[in-house]
């Protein structure tokens, strides 16, 4: 493989280069033959050999098995070795910590949940954390000090000229001007802190509905309505890292929200939030409602409405749909993007029924008309997306092979 302009052209950093891109191929492709990554790397065999070699030596690839059931010999098959590096995700809410390992091909290998309820945590939120990553650690096999990288998920976002956690009241102990100082103290490996939509928005971006996509919203619904921004494929956090708090969002249709911060809530988040589903429910006369934390509640309602074509269920989704496309309407008429992902338990739940009437209502009230879409990302997403943002810069060090 050539080298890029403005690259320097020196045998070691080629080297460096094709040995990435066979990394990179075998990551996605799994177990290769020589030859196979010859031909997708455009590398002459003896060159081939020389790089699956100096991998091999360097403990990121390994030998897998043969090629079996073609004509002629059997070919090694060589893939990534597995436990080359780990990282670790955190995904932080204010009932619990979801912690999990994966190691350097994306397979998670140890996951554990840390109860933490109560406004005013036992444990000081440092001690939560590591309760956490330790759990997932030792459910891994591992030690502690085998994880290369920790991704930490929260609400809100840490605001990069205080250090303060912003946006995030209903989220006990998190708040010191010193948390940051003190989990970097406590932990032996580096530490990243993302918001945890941004980060459902990443998985969706490298595994589910997003993918190949370099500008789209993500409109996320769960306890909270939030809301990531990928422009240009880079997520956008803003001047404090609040980009995308929409619940925030003034919009028709509620009485206008003073002190939000104090609030911890909007219009937005009044209109189409889930705690919004159970009330529209018991407007339009449903029985029987479900109980349960708000995100629950909503799920379980918008299910049912989705599944029903008349009555009272069907005048709530419509209602919803609504609800839901006018504070998108003021994101789509500003950012222009290419694709919207709905995601989180209540607008999975809608699926396709809830998107298309979403999709419909927003092509009345906004002049862009981006592509609607549910996310694909199902299971822990927010997890998942702090464990792919791990990787990422994970693979960038270990697979850098010019040193």
């Amino acid at each position: 493989m050539a080298g890029t302009a403005g690259t320097p052209g020196t045998p070691r950093v080629l080297r460096a280069m094709n040995d990435r891109a066979a990394l990179d191929l075998l990551l996605a492709h799994g177990p290769l033959s020589r030859t196979r990554i010859g031909k997708l790397t455009g590398l002459s065999k003896p060159t081939a050999s020389q790089l699956l070699a100096r991998l091999e030596a360097a403990g990121l690839v390994r030998v897998t098995g043969t090629s079996e059931g073609r004509p002629g010999p059997s070919a090694q098959l060589y893939a990534v070795h597995p436990g080359a590096a780990y990282a670790a995700g955190l995904d932080v809410a204010p009932q619990r910590i979801r912690a999990a390992v994966a190691d350097i091909t994306g397979r998670t290998v140890g996951e554990y949940e840390l109860p933490t309820p109560g406004r005013h945590p036992a444990q000081p939120v440092v001690q939560q954390v590591t309760d956490a990553l330790d759990g997932a650690v030792k459910a891994a096999g591992l030690a502690r000090s085998d994880v290369h990288r920790l991704v930490i998920g929260t609400p809100g976002a840490f605001d990069p000229g205080t250090g303060r956690l912003r946006y995030a009241s209903h989220l006990p102990g998190w708040h010191s001007p010193t948390l940051l100082d003190e989990l970097a103290a406590a932990l032996p490996m580096p530490v990243e802190y993302e918001n945890d939509v941004n980060l459902v928005a990443l998985a969706e971006q490298r595994l589910g509905a997003a993918k190949g996509h370099g500008d789209f919203v993500l409109l996320w619904s769960e306890e909270g309505l939030g809301a990531a921004l990928v422009l240009g494929g880079r997520l956008h956090r803003g001047w404090t890292g609040g980009a995308g708090e929409v619940g925030f969002l003034p919009v028709p249709g509620t009485p206008l929200v003073r002190q939000v911060a104090k609030a911890n809530s909007g219009g937005y988040q009044e209109l189409a939030g889930s705690q919004s589903v159970s009330k529209l429910a018991r407007e339009l006369g449903i029985e029987d409602l479900p109980t349960g934390p708000h995100a629950e509640v909503a799920a379980t309602l918008v299910a049912r409405a989705a599944d029903h074509a008349t009555g009272p269920y069907r005048e709530l989704l419509r209602t919803y749909a609504t609800r839901l496309a006018i504070g998108l309407a003021s994101l789509v008429s500003v950012l222009d993007p290419e694709l919207v992902v709905l995601s989180g338990s209540a607008l999975a739940a809608g699926g396709e029924v809830l998107r298309a009437l979403v999709q419909a209502e927003l092509e009345e009230l906004a002049a862009a008309r981006p592509r609607l879409v549910v996310g694909d990302v199902h299971e822990h997403p927010v997890l998942r997306g702090a464990l792919e943002s791990a990787l990422v810069t994970t693979r960038d060090e270990v697979f850098d092979t010019s040193r």
